[in-house]
C-alpha cells in the first residue's frame, strides 16, 4: 500500500506513529526554511511539516509523504478540521504526479462558470461538496436497495437497446450494422419491459434504471438520468404508496438521521389544481386559491363581468399582510409576463375594503368578499378557469418567495391522485395520454371507452404522482393488463389497429397469456438527491452531466464519426456543415 492512513484519519492518539500519506497538495506555505503543506484526499486534510523542500511543488501535485505524527502547539490547533490537533513531520517526500496550473481552486466557494466546471470536471469533482454529493447519492442508493430487498423485491436489468415506441419525448436512436436501415432506440424508461417481467412472474422488481430522452433541457433535466424503477404484481394503489413511502423514508433514516412521517397526505388532481393552481403543489405554506366567481357575478366591475359571461372564472389569493402600491404594480407586471391579462387588488382594512375598484362593488358584495377573506391583501385573477388557476398558482409561489413564507428546512410530501386519463391537444387536434398509454383507467370510467359511449374527457386514471416541495418527485400507476382495454386506450389517442400491432403487438401478445394485475412507480433519483442536498440543479449530484444543449464539455460529445463507420452502417449524412 502506498499509504498507511488517509488524510482525514489521524488523531491525537496517533502521536509518535510513523505513517505514509498520499494526496493532492491543497496549499503550500514557506516560513523561513520550514515548509507547511496541507495534504488533501477525499477524506480530509492533514498538515505536513518539512525542514525545507528541494523540489518545486505546485498545488494539486500528487505526492506521497512519510513521517512521524506529532502534536501541534495548542495555539496552532485548527478546530475546523478533524486532524487539527496533529501534524506529520515528514522525513521523505515523493512526487507521484505533477499538476499543471489548475483552472480554478478546489474549494466549495469556487466562483467559476458552469462551462469551466464541466470542462474540467475532474478538478470540480475534487471539491469536498462534490465528493459528499457522490457519497450521499451512494448511501441513498444503498438504503433503498436494502429496503426493497427486505420487502422481497429483486433487481433486474432491462435492455438499453430497444424498439422505438412513443413515450412522450423523442428517442435517441442507434443504427444497426447487421440490419441496414433499421435502428434501436435507447429506452426513455423500462416501462414495457417491467410490465413483461410481471407477466413473466417476477412479482416484485426494482432497478436503478438509466433513462434517455431527447428533450429540451433545464436545471432538473438531463438527456440521461436515473430513476428508481419499481413494479409489483397483485397490488392496489395503497400497496404501492406504502412501498414508495418506505423507500423514501429509508433514505431519511439512513442518510439524514430524520424520521419521516408517513403516510403522506393525498390530494385529488382537481383539489390540487383548485387550491394551489398546480398538480405539484408546494405545501410548505398556505396561501390557497379561492374561487370568488359567484360573488363577482353580482359586482358591476366590467372586467370581471366580461370574463364570467364568456365562461371564465375569478380566482383570489389572500396574503395575510399588507402590500404597498409598488408591490401591487410589481405583481401586475409579473402576471402579465407569464401570459395573464392583468391583476386586480384590494386591501382589507378595519374600515372595510380599500382599492381603486371598490366603487364597482356594492356594500353587500363587499361583505361577501370579506366573508371569504382574512386580513391583509386580496389579489384577483380573471380568465378561463385553466389559465386563471395556472396564473394564480405561479403568483402564489412568487408571493411566497418574495415574502419568505417558505420554510426551506421542511420536506412536505403528498400524493396527487385521480388524474384525467387523456388531455386534448389543440395543436394536433387529438387526444393525448395525460400520464402514459399503459395507465389503467379507473374501473368506474371504463364505460366511457365504449364505442357507443365514448367520452375521453370523463375518464380518470388509476395513476398518482408523489410531490415534494412543489416538485414532481415520482410518478406511477396501476397498469393495463387486459389487451382489449389497452387497444381501446390506444384507439382513443388515434392509433390504428395496424399501428398498434406493429408497435406494441409483442406486448399485447404477452397480455394474452395470463397477465397479473400490476402497478408501480418511478422516483427521479437525481432530482431526489439534489433536493435532499439543497440543490435545484441535478448536475450537482451527477458525476458527468451534460450542458443544457446536451453536450459533454469534458470529452467533446456528441462528435462526428469517421466515414468508415458510416459506410459500415450503410448511412449517408444529408446536411450542410456550418461554415466557421
Amino acid at each position: 500500500m502506498l499509504r498507511t492512513n488517509t488524510c482525514g484519519e489521524l488523531k491525537i492518539n496517533d502521536v509518535d506513529r510513523t505513517v505514509k500519506l498520499c494526496g493532492w497538495i491543497h496549499s503550500i506555505r514557506d516560513h523561513g526554511g520550514i515548509s507547511f503543506i496541507d495534504l488533501r484526499d477525499k477524506y480530509g486534510i492533514t498538515q505536513i511539516v518539512f525542514n525545507g523542500i528541494d523540489e518545486h511543488l505546485s498545488r494539486e501535485t500528487v505526492i506521497q509523504v512519510e513521517g512521524t505524527v506529532r502534536k501541534r502547539d495548542e495555539e496552532t490547533y485548527n478546530s475546523k478540521i478533524p486532524t487539527g490537533e496533529i501534524e506529520v513531520f515528514a522525513t521523505k517526500l515523493e512526487i507521484l504526479n505533477e499538476s499543471a496550473v489548475i483552472p480554478f481552486d478546489v474549494s466549495d466557494n469556487v466562483n467559476v462558470s458552469d462551462e469551466v466546471r464541466l470542462k474540467y470536471r475532474f478538478i470540480d469533482l475534487r471539491r469536498p461538496v462534490m465528493q459528499e454529493n457522490l457519497r450521499f447519492r451512494h448511501m441513498a442508493n444503498l438504503a433503498m436497495r436494502k429496503y426493497l430487498t427486505q420487502e422481497g423485491f429483486i433487481e433486474v436489468e432491462t435492455p438499453l437497446l430497444v424498439r422505438s415506441t412513443p413515450e412522450g419525448a423523442r428517442d435517441y436512436v442507434v443504427p444497426s450494422r447487421v440490419s441496414p436501415g433499421k435502428f434501436y432506440a435507447l429506452p426513455q424508461s423500462p416501462q414495457i419491459y417491467k410490465q413483461i417481467l410481471m407477466v413473466g412472474g417476477t412479482d416484485k422488481y426494482f432497478q436503478f434504471a438509466k433513462c434517455l430522452r431527447d428533450e429540451d433541457l433545464r436545471a432538473d433535466r438531463q438527456p440521461e438520468f436515473t430513476q428508481l424503477d419499481v413494479e409489483m404484481s397483485f397490488v392496489e394503489q395503497e400497496d404501492i404508496f406504502r412501498v414508495a413511502e418506505g423507500a423514501v423514508k429509508s433514505v431519511f433514516t439512513e442518510c439524514l438521521g430524520k424520521e419521516l412521517e408517513t403516510p403522506f397526505q393525498k390530494l385529488s388532481y382537481t383539489e390540487s389544481m383548485q387550491k394551489y393552481g398546480s398538480d405539484k403543489p408546494d405545501l410548505r405554506f398556505g396561501l390557497e386559491i379561492t374561487d370568488v366567481t359567484e360573488i363577482m357575478k353580482k359586482s358591476e366591475f366590467s372586467v370581471f363581468n366580461a370574463v364570467i359571461a364568456s365562461g371564465g372564472k375569478v380566482k383570489m389569493l389572500n396574503p395575510e399582510f399588507e402590500l404597498g402600491r409598488n408591490e401591487f404594480d410589481s405583481y401586475i407586471s409579473f402576471v402579465q409576463s407569464i401570459g395573464g391579462k392583468g391583476m386586480a387588488w384590494m386591501k382589507v382594512t378595519p374600515e372595510g375594503l380599500d382599492s381603486n375598484i371598490v366603487k364597482y362593488f356594492s356594500e353587500d358584495v363587499q361583505k361577501e368578499i370579506l366573508s371569504v377573506s382574512k386580513q391583509g391583501s386580496l389579489l384577483f385573477i380573471a380568465d378561463t378557469e385553466k389559465k386563471a388557476l395556472e396564473i394564480a398558482g405561479k403568483l402564489r409561489l412568487k408571493v411566497a418567495e418574495d415574502k419568505n413564507l417558505i420554510d426551506k428546512s421542511k420536506f412536505c410530501f403528498a400524493w396527487i391522485v385521480d388524474f384525467p386519463s387523456f388531455e386534448w391537444n389543440e395543436d394536433t387536434d387529438r387526444w393525448d395520454p395525460a400520464h402514459h398509454m399503459f395507465t389503467m383507467p379507473k374501473k368506474e370510467c371504463l364505460q366511457y371507452l365504449e364505442d357507443d359511449n365514448l367520452h375521453p374527457e370523463k375518464v380518470l386514471a388509476d395513476c398518482y404522482d408523489m410531490v415534494l416541495n412543489g416538485v414532481e418527485l415520482a410518478s406511477g400507476s396501476i397498469r393495463i393488463c387486459n389487451p382489449d382495454i389497452q387497444r381501446k386506450v390506444m384507439n382513443v389517442i388515434s392509433y390504428s389497429d395496424e399501428e398498434i400491432q406493429e408497435k406494441f403487438g409483442f406486448m399485447l401478445n404477452a397480455f394474452r397469456y395470463g397477465a397479473p394485475p400490476h402497478g408501480g412507480f418511478a422516483i427521479g433519483f437525481d432530482r431526489f438527491i439534489a433536493m435532499l442536498r439543497g440543490f435545484l440543479d441535478i448536475r450537482e449530484v451527477i458525476a458527468f452531466p451534460k450542458t443544457k444543449s446536451a453536450e459533454s464539455l469534458l470529452d467533446g460529445c456528441p462528435s462526428e464519426i469517421k466515414d468508415k463507420q458510416l459506410k459500415e452502417l450503410k448511412l449517408k449524412l444529408d446536411f450542410v456543415k456550418k461554415q466557421v
